[in-house]
């Protein structure tokens, strides 16, 4: 057989299963959690997504004093 057939036909797998049995029966393998948190999905207004279909009136009014200035409006400019 070549390896590809062995690939196609579960060999390698097989291999790998009972390898890996055998070396837990024996105590040879240290059984860890990992965690990998790709996986774990944040909403998406968690993840700073604009929030559609919200209400305008939930947000603070601006003051006027806050709006951001330009040249223009900066009194005795041009």
């Amino acid at each position: 057989m070549t390896c590809s057939r062995w690939q196609r036909d579960g060999t390698w797998a097989g291999i790998g299963t009972r390898s890996q049995a055998e070396a837990d029966a024996k105590g040879l393998i240290t059984w860890d959690v990992n965690v990998d948190s790709t996986v774990c999905r944040a909403h998406q207004h968690a993840a700073g997504a604009s929030k559609k279909g919200t209400c305008g009136r939930s947000r603070p009014a601006a003051s006027p004093s806050s709006r951001p200035t330009t040249g223009s409006d900066v009194p005795g400019a041009g």
